[in-house]
């Protein structure tokens, strides 16, 4: 049992440390700082996992996360599209496919919510400036964003605007084009420390929404047609637009701080967050722009068709091989003495067993005598008489039924032949016995 303990000692020592890993994976996704920011799989301030979990309890309701890499959404009517924490450039340069997929959606009663990552300062694609308008705040919370200054660009006279953009940047209007509507910003305020403070939104409705909400991104939507109502506002720049689309509509906010888990923590905003979501009996949380995609891999298809089992089966087999592999099943007998020694063999032992499993036994002279024979090259001590002699004996071997043989007798006589090439031994026939020689 004792030589046994140093094998016990590294499965155990092995067994806590793979323990204590997956313990620390499971405190980081739990947390789940490990995903991007405004992901519904984020449980810390960042996250929206309060908003996704909240909405899975209520009754009527379908939530689920969509973490395909397909552009194509839900085919389900009714359904609510978030698509939230958005990079407002990527979405002025979307392409006319996707804009299609878009409002074929919206047509069979979809409903989509875009929110864009909060841009504090400066941190701005440039080319398309937004004239700041003095916004009173009164507000004294800050975002925790640093301030950064403004990026100083020389205008060329004489040029039209947009002519010293690269091809992609002008494709970027598509956007105002498709749906009468553009993005600029206008700067907040800073605060001591150079942290930006958030700005006061107003409501320009009749809904039964608040009547103002903290916005902590610097970003406005510009050059809005007809189609368009304005929901918030900071100034004369909308931040929160509806547009109607057949049976669906469309929402567009510029800011995603009031989904977050903060601020449904410090800062929520039920009737807001109810209109935001519409008459739906879908909800999709989209995952994949931010990242979170699902690959199609053994893992995935282990756990979509339920053989999680077979890990552990297979956990417990390799167990029962190592536990069979270390320690006897049987127990030994009670006057069983072990010695301390380990018998061994010598090396002859071990050349005949050698010869035992790979030559049959009525093979054994004639593999000797043709190795033998092999080897005359290298040796001058035979006469040719002998060497005759001995292979007329073994041709007279060979010559004989495989009954009738007898391998030691003529092994026998061929080294008698060799020892004395000169005798008369008369050599024996298919039909006689062997002949030993005479003394």
């Amino acid at each position: 049992m004792r030589r046994n303990f140093p094998l016990i000692g590294i499965l155990l020592a092995a067994t806590v440390f793979v323990a204590g890993v997956i313990y620390l994976f499971l405190l980081r996704f739990e947390a789940g700082d490990v995903y991007p920011p405004y992901s519904s799989l984020r449980a810390d301030p960042l996250g929206t996992m309060a908003l996704c979990e909240s909405l899975a309890k209520l009754p009527g309701l379908e939530v689920r996360r969509d973490t395909t890499d397909r552009n194509k959404l839900p085919e389900e009517p009714n359904t609510t599209y978030l698509h939230l924490a958005v990079e407002a450039r990527t979405w002025r340069s979307m392409s006319d496919e996707v804009f299609d997929e878009i409002e074929k959606f919206l047509t069979r009663g979809g409903r989509l919510v875009i929110t864009m990552r909060p841009i504090a300062g400066w941190e701005f694609w440039s080319g398309v400036p937004a004239t700041p308008v003095p916004i009173t705040n009164t507000n004294t919370a800050g975002t925790n964003v640093p301030a950064t200054g403004p990026s100083k660009t020389k205008k060329s006279p004489g040029k039209k605007p947009g002519a010293n953009q690269p091809a992609s940047m002008i494709q970027e209007r598509s956007l105002a084009k498709r749906w009468g509507v553009d993005f600029g910003r206008v700067e907040l305020a800073q605060g001591e420390d150079d942290v930006y403070k958030p700005a006061r939104v107003i409501n320009q409705t009749d809904l039964p929404l608040p009547d103002s909400l903290d916005w902590h991104s610097s970003l406005v939507l510009t050059n809005l047609n007809s189609s368009w109502q304005t929901i918030f506002a900071r100034g004369d720049h909308p931040v929160v637009a509806e547009k109607a689309f057949g049976r669906g509509s469309i929402v567009i906010a510029t800011d995603s701080y009031f989904l977050s888990n903060q601020a449904l923590w410090k800062e929520r905003e039920p009737r807001l967050l109810a209109w935001l979501i519409g008459p739906a009996e879908h909800i999709v949380f989209d995952e994949a722009h931010l990242g979170v995609v699902e690959s199609s891999g053994v893992a995935v298809l282990m756990r979509k068709y339920r053989l999680t089992g077979v890990i552990g089966a297979l956990v417990l087999l390799a167990g029962l091989f190592i536990w069979k592999n270390s320690f006897s099943l049987v127990p030994p007998y009670a006057g069983e003495t072990r010695s301390p020694f380990v018998p061994g063999k010598d090396a002859t032992a071990g050349f005949v067993n050698l010869l035992r499993r790979n030559i049959p036994a009525r093979q054994v002279l004639e593999v000797c005598f043709e190795q033998w024979t092999r080897s005359l090259l290298n040796r001058a001590n035979y006469r040719i008489a002998a060497v005759d002699q001995a292979q007329t004996i073994m041709e007279h071997e060979r010559a004989r039924p495989v009954t009738a043989r007898n391998p030691v007798q003529a092994y026998r006589e061929i080294s008698q032949a060799l020892k004395n090439p000169r005798s008369n031994t008369p050599h024996p026939t298919p039909d006689t016995p062997h002949l030993a020689p005479k003394k």
